[in-house]
């Protein structure tokens, strides 16, 4: 019965003990409310930063025969190989194909050179369509001009069999390890907008090759 009574409170006392005041229980009950709001809020920028992405271009056409990948830094020329010879070419020849372009400084560039698997597969896209020299579809943004290859070759060489180089595949979106004397393949030559203090040897081979 002593218990009973010590818990028997009157209004003063519970006003003492809890530090009882209008709304004080509703803050105590929903303590994270404005934080709630808060998340909420900035769920709203991130989708309004992704619609502000969206439209944003990834592939701008230049006007001088290039084109920017925007996200990526990257400047393409905008045809391949097979628009300047009207044929396929081996990796050697692409190599040579991309010398002579530095040394005429394409578009005003002298730093072109072959592009990485990875960089061509930056192109790819199954929601993109263009067309190659023999009309059949390939998956590259429009700003690209169309009547090229279907393919590039890479600087990626196969270890242990250096006779081998990758290409990389726009009809497909495959990349494949072909022999490098291979005729029916094209390239399409890259270039850094912004550049490493350091250089690689790949893109110093890209400038000046030897066979």
């Amino acid at each position: 019965m002593g218990d009973e009574k010590d818990l028997d409170l009157d209004d003063e006392e519970m006003k003492d003990h809890a530090d009882f005041s209008p709304g004080g229980f509703e803050d105590e009950i929903h303590p994270s409310e404005d934080w709630i709001g808060d998340e909420e809020w900035g769920d709203e920028d991130e989708e309004d930063e992704e619609l502000l992405e969206e439209e944003v271009p990834t592939f701008i056409d230049n006007g001088d025969g290039t084109v920017s990948d925007t996200r990526n830094n990257l400047v393409w020329k905008q045809s391949d190989s097979y628009a300047d010879f009207g044929y396929g070419i081996t990796w050697f020849e692409a190599h040579d194909y991309c010398e002579s372009l530095n040394e005429k400084k394409f578009a005003g560039y002298d730093d072109w050179r072959l592009p990485s698997t990875e960089d061509a597969k930056l192109l790819f896209s199954f929601t993109k369509t263009n067309y190659d020299k023999d009309g059949a579809e390939v998956h590259i943004d429009s700003a690209f001009a169309p009547d090229g290859g279907h393919n590039t070759w890479t600087y990626d060489e196969k270890p242990d069999y250096p006779q081998y180089a990758q290409k990389f595949s726009y009809v497909t979106g495959n990349d494949v390890w072909e022999h490098k004397d291979n005729e029916y393949s094209h390239v399409r030559v890259v270039r850094d907008v912004i550049k490493d203090d350091w250089e690689p040897e790949w893109r110093k081979d890209s400038k000046k090759f030897e066979r």
